[in-house]
């Protein structure tokens, strides 16, 4: 039995498994400080979609999380402060340096605590990368300590995740939008995409050639170099290597939360130690053998793994193909993909105040704004990402159906920023009434277009708008809509 399991460890992928261990480790640090900060008045007791009335429709079976068995806005942030502090032992590597099982429990901690966070976080959390974090979050589990051998089955498991990310990613594309077969989406992505950061202006401007160039080298990746992944080395390494460009490439030109920081830390699952050495000049240390329970371990949830595929390859094969989506509530082996269409306009939501007794046309409307999404045409679009402003994103959404009836969270939002209510208000960058809470609110609808160059030398402006209709018209505490 013991010969069964030679060659199931290697010392060749040491730097792999570190960098995978303390990567993911500082993805978790930075998710527990977001939902820190925004999960109270996105979905706190009395957030924008309170968790408890999301838990008393919702079961355990289907969405497990430990707030199932109590929820109050203090136990959630002391459970939530057990994983931050929980992320910075397994970023120190102090977890690392006990016995095994005590890093194991670290990382199955995170995990079910993450795990619980996401499955009430009802559309604040619906988010590809949140099931990303999951998923490689759950291996990492099995790991094991650095002063021990890497274990090589992990080490395909980690390839396989980035496999079904990028490829998964790729066939959406094709199987969606046209413009992504006459390699023309990226004359619209750049300025169209959810929340674009002060170079995304810049890609925009770039020629067609250049925009169709883009297109093709992220099909090329994602489509064709990413199956060096399972090629011998150095292929594999080439391949990470070309991911991890593409993906860099992702983070300048937009604000994609940690979806592209964290498939990179995957994709160094794919370079071992020879290559990164010649790169980096870093010795590797010297590590021990792994004991037999461990080895089982892992051939276990390979095992499991193998099973847990067949869904998300019938659905990569499929012509409706889902993107993004969990085949289970624990969020394993799912499917992902990004952007399977792409939007030709941009439309925003600007959300004004008035303290005006009559909200009519000639009354001051005073314009809030957000810490990512556009407002003031003046505003340089902010680098944002890894973090990920939920609330921002949420209004992308909602400018797409031209209505907030299908946005429950929208007519909350609403209502607490009539109140000035300091947690609320705290999502923001600017609140124009910081005295006392206006009398009236109402939201309006405008098309966003970048400027040209010349515009922008000559107005200092980022954006052009042009107002399109009235998305909410004005409420008040006392409004009987």
């Amino acid at each position: 039995m013991v010969e069964l399991f030679e060659g199931l460890y290697s010392s060749n992928y040491w730097f792999s498994k570190f960098l995978l261990q303390r990567g993911l480790a500082l993805i978790y640090l930075l998710a527990f400080t977001n939902a820190l900060n925004q999960f109270i008045p996105l979905l706190g007791s009395k957030g924008l979609l309170p968790v408890p009335q999301f838990l008393e429709r919702m079961s355990f079976k289907k969405k497990p999380s430990l707030f199932h068995w109590h929820y109050s806005d203090t136990y959630f942030k002391t459970v939530a402060y057990i994983g931050f502090f929980l992320s910075l032992l397994a970023l120190s590597g102090i977890s690392d340096s006990g016995p095994v099982w005590a890093s194991m429990v670290v990382w199955f901690l995170l995990w079910i605590i993450y795990l619980s966070i996401v499955n009430v976080g009802n559309i604040f959390y619906g988010f590809g990368w949140e099931s990303m974090l999951l998923e490689a979050g759950f291996y990492a589990i099995f790991l094991g300590p650095l002063s021990w051998s890497t274990p090589i089955l992990m080490i395909w498991i980690f390839r396989w995740m980035v496999f079904r990310v990028e490829f998964g990613a790729g066939l959406i594309k094709m199987r969606g939008d046209s413009c992504w077969r006459d390699l023309t989406c990226l004359n619209y992505h750049h300025e169209t995409q959810p929340l674009p950061n002060s170079l995304s202006w810049f890609f925009h401007q770039l020629p067609e050639p250049l925009h169709k160039a883009e297109t093709f080298f992220n099909h090329l990746v994602q489509l064709v170099i990413v199956w060096g992944l399972f090629f011998p080395q150095p292929v594999a390494s080439i391949a990470a290597g070309l991911i991890i460009l593409s993906q860099g490439y992702l983070i300048i030109s937009g604000n994609y939360s940690w979806l592209n920081w964290l498939t990179i830390i995957l994709a160094f699952s794919g370079f071992s130690d020879e290559i990164l050495n010649s790169l980096t000049g870093m010795a590797v240390p010297s590590v021990t053998s792994v004991p037999f329970y461990f080895e089982t371990l892992v051939v276990l949830l390979t095992l499991i793994v193998i099973y847990l595929s067949f869904d998300p390859v019938r659905n990569m094969l499929s012509k409706s193909q889902k993107m993004n989506f969990s085949f289970n509530p624990i969020h394993l082996v799912n499917t992902y993909g990004a952007f399977g269409s792409v939007t030709k306009e941009r439309y925003e939501i600007i959300i004004e105040g008035t303290d005006d007794k009559f909200p009519d046309e000639n009354a001051t409307w005073k314009a809030y704004e957000f810490k990512g999404k556009p407002g003031n045409p003046a505003r340089r679009p902010p680098l944002v990402s890894p973090y990920h402003l939920r609330l921002d994103w949420q209004m992308w959404f909602a400018a797409m159906s031209r209505s907030p009836r299908r946005h429950p969270w929208f007519q909350s939002l609403i209502a607490r920023l009539l109140q000035n209510d300091e947690s609320t208000l705290n999502l923001l960058r600017e609140n124009p009434f910081p005295e006392d809470p206006p009398l009236s609110i109402r939201a309006r609808l405008f098309k966003y277009e970048y400027t040209s160059h010349k515009e922008r030398k000559k107005t200092g402006n980022w954006w052009k708008r042009e107002y399109v209709q009235d998305y909410m018209k004005p409420q008040s505490l006392y409004s009987d809509e």
